[in-house]
């Protein structure tokens, strides 16, 4: 093919082309998907994004006792933030 490289070197250009060519072609496959497939409201029936919250006795390692004295600190910084 080019007399100035040799054979394996031409065999890693064909790889390396066939390699891109099918990355290219799977990128435009998943982004026309994307594009052009709408499901129905209702329709994904997966795992939710994001899990639903505990509730406050789920585990005792997630909750923790504050002193009287960090209670007020707290309160004290509520205090600083402007209400909306």
């Amino acid at each position: 093919m080019f007399p100035s490289i040799s054979l394996a070197q031409e065999i890693g250009l064909v790889v390396l082309f066939a390699a891109a060519l099918v990355w290219v072609l799977g990128l435009g496959h998943m982004l026309w998907d994307s594009r052009f497939h709408h499901p129905e409201p209702g329709a994904y029936e997966g795992l939710p994004v994001i899990p639903a919250q505990r509730g406050r006795a789920a585990h005792p390692m997630e909750s923790v006792e504050l002193t009287e004295a960090e209670q007020q600190a707290f309160a004290g910084l509520i205090r600083t933030f402007p209400q909306h």
